[in-house]
């Protein structure tokens, strides 16, 4: 697996360099440093009500109430009585698929991870993130198959009620990522007003390039972070200590580890002088996440909202959501940082891109196996849809 192309960004020369070089514009420097608290409420340490959670929710409770809609006008071909236990169904194959997805497509270690102590398998922490949302739709395509062979109704047609309230999940999905300040951007090239710097980014100079030793010449983020650190209660000369034997010492990487998680939730708490520290280091990059909210949700949404005005043969509109979330899927990683552990293929691609172009190839054909066969059309939104 390749590592991703690293070119000199503002977090690899010093600021006014970078400046000099045309390496960024200037009014790059004021980005705003990404501060946003990932608990609506906190009960102690990770344990609380997470954005992420109730973003899952609210496309769960949003897909529910679609679907009852639908039924109660006669057009869902799924009786009102049974929407519920779908639910079950469709959130069951969202978690499970969507966690093994990340570990299958993205972090194969975690199967092969076991250990004595709770929950005993890598897959099982979930409470340390990792989702694939392609592997979300599996797991919803295999729960849907199972829940209308055991009910005798038509499982394409369960899929395009399933895009309902996914494509809404989605939306919220990706915003919370924001809130997260994961799966952020890509470093942006020229100035835009709506520029992030993310204090996360810290982890990805922890992990890149580990066969590489760290100087203070070197263009890796950590060893100027200096100042920023005793914002943390950590002096300069530790800092540089462990940096110095990162590369060689776990423990080192342990102890950088926690500060970074320090810097995040500093930088959450308000910390002004730290926040302002950061700004002097941080890459100014593209809000990946919210342009993924906009086209993998609120567009995808769209779209199969308006095919589904009139009624449709089962698994067209499933088809047609399937296609058009592979496309925006394939350009909206063109803004996102790739994986740090897995890069750009060498076709340029990440690992995101690849799986949606065989994403899309399952929905074209997903649309034409739709459009042959011979049952009678669902569905229809709009009044008079017949």
């Amino acid at each position: 697996m390749n590592e991703p192309a690293l070119s000199a960004t503002p977090a690899q020369l010093p600021l006014q360099a970078a400046i000099d070089q045309g390496v960024i514009a200037p009014e790059l420097h004021e980005a705003w440093v990404h501060q946003l608290d990932p608990f609506l409420w906190q009960i102690s340490g990770e344990v609380g009500l997470r954005w992420y959670g109730l973003a899952y929710l609210f496309g769960f409770i949003c897909g529910y109430y679609l679907m009852r809609l639908m039924a109660r006008r006669g057009r869902g071909g799924l009786p009102e009585h049974l929407i519920a236990d779908y639910l079950v169904a469709v959130v069951l194959g969202t978690m499970i698929g969507g966690r093994l997805g990340y570990a299958i497509f993205y972090s194969q270690d975690l199967l092969t991870d076991f250990s004595a102590s709770f929950p005993f398998w890598g897959v099982l922490r979930v409470w340390e993130g990792g989702m694939a949302s392609h592997g979300g739709i599996i797991g919803i395509t295999l729960a849907g198959v199972w829940f209308a062979r055991k009910h005798k109704l038509d499982w394409m047609n369960l899929g395009d009620l399933a895009t309902l309230g996914g494509s809404i999940g989605v939306a919220a999905g990706r915003v919370a990522n924001f809130i997260n300040g994961e799966l952020y951007g890509r470093p942006v090239e020229s100035a835009v007003s709506w520029a992030v710097k993310f204090p996360s980014e810290l982890f990805l100079w922890l992990k890149h390039d580990l066969g590489k030793p760290l100087t203070s010449q070197d263009p890796d983020l950590l060893p100027r972070l200096s100042e920023v650190v005793t914002h943390v209660g950590v002096s300069a000369e530790q800092w540089a200590e462990w940096t110095a034997r990162l590369r060689s010492s776990q423990g080192a990487r342990i102890e950088i580890q926690n500060v970074i998680y320090r810097i995040i939730e500093g930088s959450q708490n308000g910390n002004e002088p730290l926040i302002q520290s950061l700004q002097q280091v941080l890459t100014a990059r593209h809000p990946s996440q919210l342009y993924a909210s906009l086209l993998e949700g609120l567009f995808t949404f769209t779209v199969g909202m308006m095919f589904w005005r009139k009624p449709q043969k089962p698994g067209v509109v499933g088809g047609i959501w399937i296609i058009t979330y592979a496309i925006v899927r394939i350009l909206d990683e063109s803004w996102r940082m790739p994986d740090a552990h897995i890069g750009l293929s060498q076709l340029g691609l990440s690992r995101g891109q690849e799986i949606s172009i065989f994403m899309l190839l399952i929905g074209i054909g997903v649309l034409l196996f739709a459009l042959k066969r011979p049952v009678a059309k669902v569905g229809g939104w709009a009044k008079g849809a017949n």
